[in-house]
């Protein structure tokens, strides 16, 4: 049986689309957080590859999705939880830089746990706090 895979890619993001389209906030973060642990996946992956090129397009795009998970942050309403998140993911991103230039998949494993901790933290969030 023969697969199109261009329709199945499509297929897939308008999958993604419609998700990203109904989440919650809360779900949204959640989704980040999983994003970037793919894409962190996948760089280790590469990185034990020796695959240059995807090295670094999957650390350029967990770096971004962390960016955003920065930009989600109120420090005012947040407080000092939020003031902590904002610098545990400018380390993370720093971690990142220092992995695509060492070559280190042991720096990208790092960041991995941050981040699984992290969304450890927000999954177990109560439901009353997570609607929106």
């Amino acid at each position: 049986m023969s697969v199109n895979l261009n329709a199945l890619k499509e297929y897939k993001s308008v999958d993604l689309r419609a998700t990203v389209e109904t989440a919650s906030s809360h779900k949204l973060i959640a989704m980040l957080f999983d994003g970037a642990l793919t894409a962190l996946a996948q760089a280790k992956g590469a990185i034990e590859r020796n695959q240059v090129e995807e090295r670094t397009e999957n650390l350029n795009k967990a770096s971004d999705i962390i960016v955003g998970l920065k930009g989600s942050l109120d420090l005012e309403k947040g407080g000092e939880v939020a003031v902590n998140l904002d610098e545990l993911y400018n380390y993370m991103i720093r971690q990142i830089v220092t992995a695509n230039r060492d070559k280190s998949a042991d720096k990208v494993q790092e960041v991995m746990d941050l981040i699984l901790e992290v969304r450890s933290g927000w999954s177990s969030m109560p439901v009353e706090m997570q609607n929106d």
